[in-house]
């Protein structure tokens, strides 16, 4: 009991933006999970990258540099930031920016 009373009453506990925060910014990684099963066209990739990929990145910083840190929160836009970036590649690939190397066979001359 005294350990969950503790957690009630900390700096990052339920009572602030500190857990909050994280807690809805998992919004964004649920969505992002759910729009794997759409088709790539669907994707746009000015708010895929320029938007939620930046944010994200600037967000994890943040979490590192306030006092007292907040780790949860940094997962969460940790979590945001891979499926936003798995989201970019399928859009890219989709328009065709992302490509495969050919293989060269090396001549035997």
């Amino acid at each position: 009991m005294a350990l969950f009373k503790a957690f009630i009453n900390s700096p990052v506990g339920p009572k602030t933006t500190h857990f909050w925060g994280p807690v809805s910014n998992l919004g964004f990684f649920i969505a992002g999970v759910a729009d794997m099963k759409k088709p790539p066209e669907m994707l746009s990739g000015n708010m895929t990258g320029g938007l939620l990929c930046v944010y994200s990145a600037l967000f994890m910083r943040f979490a590192w540099m306030v006092r007292p840190r907040n780790h949860m929160l940094l997962a969460s836009h940790a979590l945001n930031e891979s499926v936003q970036l798995y989201q970019l590649s399928r859009w890219a690939k989709g328009k065709g920016y992302l490509q495969p190397k050919e293989d060269k066979a090396p001549s035997s001359t």
